[in-house]
């Protein structure tokens, strides 16, 4: 009881103990809560129609469309700026499925799977002839090998896994093909039905065909803008906010963007790098001169050209080798050239110089054995079967588990390379100096290959050249020195100002770059900038970056962000607005004063007294507005007023325009005996809908309000 008392008498302490126990935990919890969804929005790399984008779930859309590019190129890796162009192709793809698929729901527009099934019997759809499961013979898309392809990649995946994951890269291309002919036709659905609202009338199209073939000549009293001084008008800080709120419409942006003020510096040989690698590059040229084989000594310069030893076009070499090729004579090795434009040291060896078949078709059994004696006496049987009866080739070819059908190679498939093994070089060597009709035993480390040659076409010049190409580079010494630099310029100044004034000290230019967007990848047009452009739309108004080290790891950045442009509508604390504002207000004045000069004036010798230039304009038609010269501008209000003037007629009143003040006399009017067929003004007028109708996606995704933060991730 004593201990039951003593807490009683403590009661209102505990409770507030409690309380604050409570409210830790509570708040423990929150601060959970709050760090999770900030984690997740972290990971959020934009929002459609309210529906948040994960970074995983981009990503998977990048991976699954990058597999495409690899497999449809034939190319192992993609640079960043592919790796750009693929994100940004995925992104308005997903943007524009994403947007068209609502606007087909709401109005019950579906893709069916009967309708791609008809599609894919019909076999005639551009993508669907992209993939491997065309008929030769027909050159359309056979949907019975899809099926047959598909069977068998479920068989194997439980009965020869390894082969299973040869076949999961055309799997894995058919389903993104199968996915994009789905979006695509729901798509061309849209835009279909779309077009259908679209629709012309015969009142609308002989309108239209007399505004564009009634033409009136005029004597044009001008008075234009430029006749007035600017410092004989006055426009107020009132005048310049009215004329704003009048054409603010003019200034509204749909996405963020920044301005910015950098100092790029990009890193170049010095004299002293640029003599050693001359001094070098001789001695490779050198030795180029006395091989026999230039592959190592091409290798080991470094050539950004590969040596294949095997005769190509002049197309695969650069366009600056290939325009002195065929100045060089053969067995001739060039002295060492600097090519200022690509940055290089450059010398030729030309070796060889034929006509010889850009196109060669050929037949090929390839023959192995226990070992090369016996691989040896399997080709000599075949070489002698076939010889003594060349119809047995394809029933051979069947026997060694091959179908030894003929086939096309072209100089295409091999020249840019950027090596060749022994065993391909022999093959392709041979194939170039073979004869139509012949058939030869090509001997390789891996077995034997029986070779015939049916036809060879297209004959062009090829080349043998082996080709030193060397990038002219600075040195480490050289980096490290222009980093040095650069880092104290930087350190030594942490404000715009003192960046500006520091520059010329150091050698060095401030730029600017106005509407940054977070969606165009590089700052400066310099790659790798990436980090440089998350900071900027991470930085306040002022703020200095850091140094960034970005290019080809040749260059230095820093920038400052100087505005900041939100979404909505420029004001005028923008100076490029208020520039273009007060320039019109400055117009409305001057047409003030003109149209007070004009008022009276009844007609061209009148107007000619006033101070008006009196020009002739001819063939003005309501549909085109009329372009006076004088005033270096067209004037659709003039057009309007000439087509509403009788012939003789002086106009009732000035016409206030782009570039002046219009007073005019109607000389002519005549139609230009155009005949008038109404059908086609009918669809001309329904083209010319449909055009003005193609901005609807970028309505569409005004009205998404889309958030995109790629810009965050990559």
């Amino acid at each position: 009881m004593a201990v039951l008392g003593k807490i009683r008498s403590k009661g209102a302490l505990l409770v507030g103990i409690i309380g604050l126990g409570l409210f830790a935990f509570i708040a423990e919890e929150a601060v959970r809560s709050c760090d999770s969804a900030k984690n997740n929005e972290r990971q959020q790399i934009a929002k459609v129609l309210g529906e948040k984008i994960s970074f995983q779930e981009f990503q998977a859309l990048v991976d699954e469309y990058t597999d495409v590019v690899k497999m449809t190129q034939n190319q192992d890796n993609l640079s960043e700026a592919e790796l750009n162009q693929v994100r940004d192709m995925v992104w308005n793809t997903y943007v524009q499925t994403a947007l068209i698929a609502k606007e087909a729901k709401e109005l019950g527009l579906t893709v069916t799977d009967d309708e791609m099934r008809d599609i894919l019997n019909k076999g005639t759809n551009p993508m669907l002839l992209q993939t491997p499961f065309v008929n030769q013979q027909t050159g359309r898309f056979d949907a019975n090998a899809l099926k047959q392809f598909i069977n068998e990649y479920k068989k194997v995946q439980t009965s020869n896994p390894q082969q299973a994951e040869q076949y999961r890269t055309i799997y894995n291309y058919w389903t993104f093909i199968e996915k994009t002919l789905r979006q695509q036709t729901l798509v061309q659905k849209y835009q279909t039905l779309l077009a259908s609202c679209f629709l012309s009338n015969p009142v609308e199209a002989k309108q239209a065909f007399e505004e564009e073939n009634n033409e009136a000549d005029i004597q044009l009293a001008a008075f234009t803008y430029g006749s007035v001084a600017d410092k004989d008008v006055k426009v107020t800080d009132e005048d310049i906010k009215a004329k704003y709120n009048e054409i603010k419409a003019r200034f509204k942006q749909y996405e963020e963007t920044r301005d910015i003020k950098y100092v790029a510096v990009q890193v170049t040989a010095s004299a002293a790098d640029r003599a050693a690698l001359s001094k070098q590059t001789k001695n490779y040229v050198a030795q180029l001169a006395t091989a026999e084989d230039p592959t190592e000594v091409v290798r080991k310069s470094n050539s950004t050209v590969a040596y294949l030893g095997i005769p190509v076009l002049k197309s695969a070499f650069p366009s600056d080798i290939a325009q002195q090729i065929d100045s060089i004579a053969v067995g001739t090795t060039t002295a060492v050239k600097e090519n200022t434009q690509d940055n290089t040291l450059n010398a030729i060896k030309l070796i060889s110089k034929q006509e010889l078949p850009d196109s060669i078709e050929f037949q090929a059994i390839q023959v192995a054995g226990e070992n090369v004696s016996e691989a040896n006496e399997r080709a000599d049987s075949i070489i002698k079967a076939v010889n003594a009866d060349p119809a047995q080739w394809e029933a051979i070819a069947k026997k060694y588990g091959q179908t030894g059908e003929k086939q096309w190679m072209t100089t295409q498939q091999y020249q840019y390379a950027n090596g060749i093994n022994a065993e391909n070089k022999a093959f392709i060597g041979a194939l170039n100096t073979m004869a139509s009709g012949e058939t030869r035993n090509i001997s390789t480390p891996s077995g034997n290959i029986i070779v015939k040659v049916t036809d060879r076409r297209n004959f062009q010049t090829k080349y043998v050249a082996a080709v030193i190409k060397t990038k002219i580079t600075f040195t480490d010494n050289t980096q490290n020195k222009a980093y040095n630099k650069f880092s104290q310029y930087v350190s030594e100044n942490q404000t715009l100002e003192g960046l500006e004034k520091a520059a010329k000290k150091y050698g060095y230019t401030v730029m600017e770059q106005r509407d940054v967007k977070s969606s165009q990848h590089v700052i400066a047009n310099i790659s790798g900038t990436h980090e440089a452009l998350k900071w900027a739309y991470e930085a306040k108004e002022g703020e200095v970056s850091p140094l960034y080290e970005c290019g080809n790891n040749d260059s230095f950045l820093v920038l400052v962000v100087t505005k900041i442009h939100e979404k909505g509508y420029r004001g005028l604390d923008d100076a490029m607005v208020k520039e273009l504002v007060k320039a019109e207000a400055l117009n409305d004045k001057k047409a003030e004063l003109l149209m007070a000069k004009a008022k009276d004036v009844k007609n061209i010798n009148a107007a000619k007294a006033k101070g008006a230039q009196i020009v002739p304009v001819q063939q003005i038609t309501f549909a085109s507005p009329a372009f006076v010269s004088i005033a270096g501008t067209t004037e659709p209000a003039l057009s309007g007023a000439v087509a509403a003037t009788k012939v003789g007629t002086f106009s009732a009143h000035a016409v206030k325009g782009n570039g002046g003040v219009y007073l005019f006399q109607v000389t002519a009017k005549k139609n230009r005996g155009q005949k008038f067929d109404q059908k086609a003004y009918e669809q001309r007028m329904t083209r010319q809908a449909l055009m003005a109708a193609t901005n609807y996606m970028q309505e569409l995704y005004i009205n998404a309000d889309i958030t995109d933060n790629r810009f965050m991730f990559f």
